[in-house]
């Protein structure tokens, strides 16, 4: 905006770079410029000010898709002045040469008509496809195509306006619609989130069961090893019982052995000893039975001799005694 100071009846403005200054007088333009500062006799003059730097406004339509669906765009759109000459005589930007201010809203009245010309270009948009095709489609084709659209403007181009850039936020259809369209979207998700928890916990069951069928194995194995113990217990029980008692066996087999050829021994002894007493007198078997009896008798304390047993005996010496020899004279 541009300072005007008053100094009685003659003023005195100032402009920044940024704005382009026209200034009139008696109906004839007579300077025009940026950043200018000039004395001028208000009575006299008029003076018009366009911003020369690129201006931001917003972009907020709504349009009717294929199938007769709401869709509304949210962005910005960037423009500037290209040919000042040309606004200034296509729209009043005159200002009050005592404020300063613009008397009406040129800036206002250029936003609406580029909203407007967006809205055209975006509605020719909507009317070839479908909600679904827009929304899948997104952004960037409806932003090329009011990129293309406004920069080859004629009617821009004869106002003296230039679009510079042009940025979407968002397309998208009404609240009822979005969220009619969302279901099937939600739908899908909460069956794979249904799905994903039926996975886990499937997966979790099978791991319960691998888990207990791994115990079980490893119960079943410790039976079948304490079985292969207890039964290994039991044979080395029975093996070292065997060997005990093929042990005794054989023991009681050399025992016996031993025994009996001790005993043989003997009986060969009382073998000989029988066949030596065999060919003996009796009067001699008789003298021997009475030494070995008096041999372990200690102590004889009565003796009976009878008449009877004493002419036995000498009747037996007699026998064996050889006749005497008679000597020849």
């Amino acid at each position: 905006m541009a300072d005007i100071k008053a100094y009685g009846f003659a003023r005195h403005l100032r402009s920044d770079a940024n704005v382009h200054i026209s200034r009139f007088r008696n109906g004839r333009a007579v300077q025009s410029g940026r950043g200018l500062a000039f004395w001028f006799w208000p009575r006299r003059a008029s003076v018009a000010e366009l911003p020369m730097d690129d201006r931001d406004m917003v972009l907020f339509f709504k349009g009717r898709s294929k199938d007769f669906q709401t869709i509304a765009v949210q962005g910005n759109l960037t423009w500037r002045v290209a040919d000042p000459g040309v606004l200034g005589e296509r729209v009043d930007f005159s200002i009050n040469l005592a404020t300063g201010k613009h008397t009406a809203k040129p800036v206002e009245q250029i936003e609406a008509l580029l909203t407007g010309m967006a809205q055209q270009v975006a509605t020719q948009y909507f009317a070839e496809s479908s909600v679904h095709d827009l929304l899948e489609a997104g952004i960037e084709p409806l932003r090329a195509r009011l990129e293309k659209g406004l920069s080859g403007d004629e009617r821009l181009t004869a106002m003296g306006v230039e679009a510079v850039a042009i940025r979407l936020t968002s397309i998208a259809p009404t609240s009822e619609l979005e969220r009619a369209l969302q279901t099937p979207a939600f739908e899908a998700l909460q069956q794979k989130a249904d799905q994903a928890v039926f996975e886990r916990r499937a997966l979790a069951v099978e791991k319960e069961r691998a888990i207990a069928e791994n115990e079980l194995n490893t119960k079943t194995e410790l039976a079948r090893r304490e079985t292969q113990l207890i039964a290994q217990e039991s044979a080395n029980t029975r093996n070292r019982a065997q060997g005990a008692s093929e042990a005794k066996q054989i023991e009681a087999d050399g025992e016996a052995g031993r025994i009996r050829t001790i005993e043989q021994a003997r009986a060969e002894m009382e073998q000989a000893h029988i066949e030596v007493y065999r060919d003996l007198p009796v009067q001699v078997l008789l003298g021997l039975a009475a030494r070995e009896l008096a041999a372990k008798l200690n102590k004889i304390d009565h003796l009976n001799v009878t008449p009877d047993l004493l002419a036995t005996l000498l009747g037996e010496l007699g026998k064996a005694s050889p006749p005497p020899r008679v000597g020849k004279a």
